[in-house]
């Protein structure tokens, strides 16, 4: 008797400690940061896939923070909405991340969300895009470009290449309302405007930096207005758009046509259609971000502080002067 209570005990206790065992293993695989590999993990929220630039951006990310690299990169696409990269920055938090890093859809309304990260200890690394807030201690730092410098870039040339010309018509493609590169385009185009008498933008509006939307506004600017001289494209995909609706409006367009391109990213379509003289003027975007938030993680993994902001160094190619090797020496 005492023999099958004995038995009964033994067999009670190694049920309990199995459940225990398994609770504790599901909780475990729940657990992001916790695992046995020693990798780093990298919470990464990107504003989507809208255009060749951020594809290009998010493989650079997943190329970088692989497991052969050392680290677990836990990869959320916002698909263009605020409330999606919020929602993902507190699941970081809650999978106990080691890093968040995001590109920002907007630069307003993140300060909440920073501060949960800030509370639980994770360093934030903001990419591409810039936030606006009155905390800096919110972020850990941010690497990028300098989007002003970039329309300042393309302004200059067409100070140059219009300087003759009395009144220059102006259709603005922005891209989306809000975002950096938007802003600091815009800015850059905003100044030039100021400064030469004779500018006159006769149409603005947001093509998202798609191709698809750039399409759109473009075929409903050519049915009001039949003199344009300058279509200044936030991005390259937009660029595209404005080309296709061009062609199908049989105007000429590029190097010795009738409306003159300017585009950013430079990414290697858009240096493609450079060459072939259908863009006048790209304004480099780089978006090889990983080995630079990379860079970064490696100096904090270090005890050291990396500096608040990094900017990317830049170039512009104009169509009368790139060449092959120029776009071959690319890898976007």
């Amino acid at each position: 008797m005492k023999k099958t209570i004995l038995l009964f005990i033994c067999a009670m206790m190694l049920s309990a400690f199995t459940l225990t065992s398994c609770k504790k293993d599901d909780n475990k695989a729940n657990n992001a940061a916790d695992n046995n590999e020693g990798l780093i993990v990298i919470g990464f929220s990107q504003v989507g896939a809208e255009s060749d630039w951020r594809i290009a951006n998010t493989k650079s990310m997943r190329e970088t923070f692989s497991e052969e690299n050392g680290y677990r990169l836990l990869l959320k696409d916002a698909q263009q909405k605020q409330e999606n990269q919020i929602q993902a920055i507190n699941d970081f938090i809650a999978q106990k991340v080691d890093y968040i890093v995001f590109a920002p859809v907007t630069e307003e309304g993140w300060d909440d969300a920073l501060k949960n990260a800030k509370s639980a200890g994770i360093p934030v690394i903001i990419v591409d895009r810039m936030i606006k807030t009155t905390d800096d201690s919110l972020y850990t730092c941010w690497v990028g470009s300098d989007f002003r410098n970039e329309g300042d870039v393309a302004v200059e040339w067409m100070e140059t290449t219009f300087k003759d010309v009395a009144d220059l018509k102006i259709v603005h493609l922005q891209g989306s309302l809000g975002s950096s590169a938007q802003i600091g385009r815009t800015e850059g185009l905003a100044a030039g405007v100021d400064r030469n008498s004779g500018w006159d933008v006769i149409y603005r509006a947001t093509g998202d930096f798609t191709q698809v939307k750039g399409k759109e506004v473009m075929e409903y600017v050519l049915k009001q207005y039949s003199h344009i001289d300058v279509i200044y494209c936030e991005n390259d995909n937009m660029a595209f758009g404005a080309i296709e609706a061009l062609d199908a409006a049989n105007k000429t367009y590029g190097v010795n046509g009738e409306v003159a391109i300017i585009s950013f990213d430079a990414t290697n379509a858009g240096l493609n259609e450079t060459l072939s003289g259908k863009i006048n003027y790209n304004v480099e975007c780089n978006p090889l971000h990983g080995p630079r938030v990379e860079a970064l993680i490696k100096q904090l993994e270090n005890g050291v502080t990396p500096e608040k902001l990094a900017f990317v160094e830049e170039v512009a190619f104009d169509a009368t002067t790139i060449t092959k090797a120029d776009i071959d020496a690319r890898s976007y």
